[in-house]
């Protein structure tokens, strides 16, 4: 934990530093001929780009806002929207939607390759970037999310424009998407068939226990003999919804296994069948294993301190799966319902007047 803070610490240490150098040069660029200074403010800007420091970006045309224009006086690659979509730098592409109607200017602005906005998007994303998800399907997920966003910012025309390739957008996410689209599809199957074994295994247990009961028949009635205590209306509803909760998994799973792996899918459909289908199988275990706790307080003669280990060794393997779980789990809600790539957020006034 000290190493751990301190590095935190040194950190943003550095990141004052660099703050305060970069204010400082471009303090000290403002006496250059104006020219030179905008060339070497959309030089910083675009490495600031790649590594994916909005801070710098923000600072540097805050001071020199002419320099996000210099793709035109020069033959540049593109504009800094290029760069920030190519290398996935989500918060300098939170720029485009800052800035009003300039917006829709760069998103036909086309790089030496003849490749526009949409384009750079279809590309896929540095490996740095992908690993930072886990996953080959979330990974695809993500590429899917960067595309459709991108899409919806540029013009009708650029979404079938062609560039020096004669390929289309859409042509070059395929091509450069496949082994990962292969990956994410081999992926979601080995989860999905792993996870219905272990569903299966608890559905069947669960059906079984359902005409077991602890302690056995009355053999004039016919009734359970524990029938009439309360820890077995414990038993007998944890173990139903033990079953419905397997059962219901098993079936997300296996709606997955079936599935065609298209790109629409890897969007939202894959990711919500298992990530509902893990949830279901969670709470299958969890109940599972108060079932199984009722039924040893019930034939162990109601002694509490049976419950009470029971429950304990219980809570510890639930802990244990849903450690195991819970970061595939979170990536899941987050790439699926969290946060989008980017959203509205007012923070520095002159990008609006740029």
């Amino acid at each position: 934990d000290g190493v751990i803070a301190y590095t935190e610490e040194s950190r943003s240490y550095l990141q004052i530093k660099a703050r305060l150098l970069v204010a400082l040069l471009c303090k000290n660029m403002e006496s250059m001929e104006f020219n030179e200074a905008i060339h070497i403010a959309h030089h910083a800007v675009i490495c600031a780009t790649k590594i994916g420091n909005h801070e710098i970006v923000e600072m540097i045309i805050e001071a020199f806002p002419n320099a996000i224009y210099s793709s035109y006086m020069e033959s540049s690659p593109g504009s800094i929207f290029h760069v920030a979509v190519l290398n996935r730098c989500e918060e300098v592409f939170k720029l485009l939607y800052h800035m009003n109607g300039h917006k829709f200017v760069y998103s036909d602005v086309v790089d030496n390759s003849g490749n526009n906005l949409l384009h750079m998007a279809a590309k896929l994303a540095p490996s740095h970037k992908l690993n930072q998800i886990s996953g080959a399907a979330l990974q695809m997920q993500r590429e899917i999310q960067w595309y459709r966003l991108v899409e919806k910012l540029v013009a009708r025309s650029s979404k079938i424009q062609i560039n020096n390739e004669g390929k289309t957008p859409k042509m070059v996410f395929t091509e450069e998407h496949k082994n990962l689209e292969e990956e994410g599809a081999k992926w979601m199957k080995e989860t999905s068939q792993n996870c219905t074994v272990v569903a299966s295994l608890i559905a069947t247990f669960m059906f079984s226990c359902a005409f077991t009961v602890p302690g056995g028949n009355d053999g004039n009635t016919g009734l359970p003999i524990f029938y009439r205590q309360r820890m077995f209306f414990v038993y007998a509803l944890f173990l139903f919804l033990s079953l419905l909760a397997s059962t219901y998994a098993l079936i997300n799973f296996l709606s997955i296994l079936i599935s065609r792996y298209s790109e629409e899918e890897f969007l939202h459909t894959l990711p919500k069948r298992l990530l509902i289908g893990l949830i279901s199988l969670f709470l299958s275990i969890m109940f599972m294993m108060v079932t199984c706790t009722a039924t040893v307080y019930l034939v162990s003669d109601r002694m509490k301190w049976v419950l009470i280990t029971v429950g304990v060794c219980g809570s510890l393997l639930l802990s244990l799966f849903l450690r195991v779980l819970f970061r595939l789990i979170i990536d899941l809600i987050n790439c699926t319902y969290g946060r989008q790539i980017f959203r509205i957020q007012i923070r520095r006034p002159f990008l609006y007047y740029i």
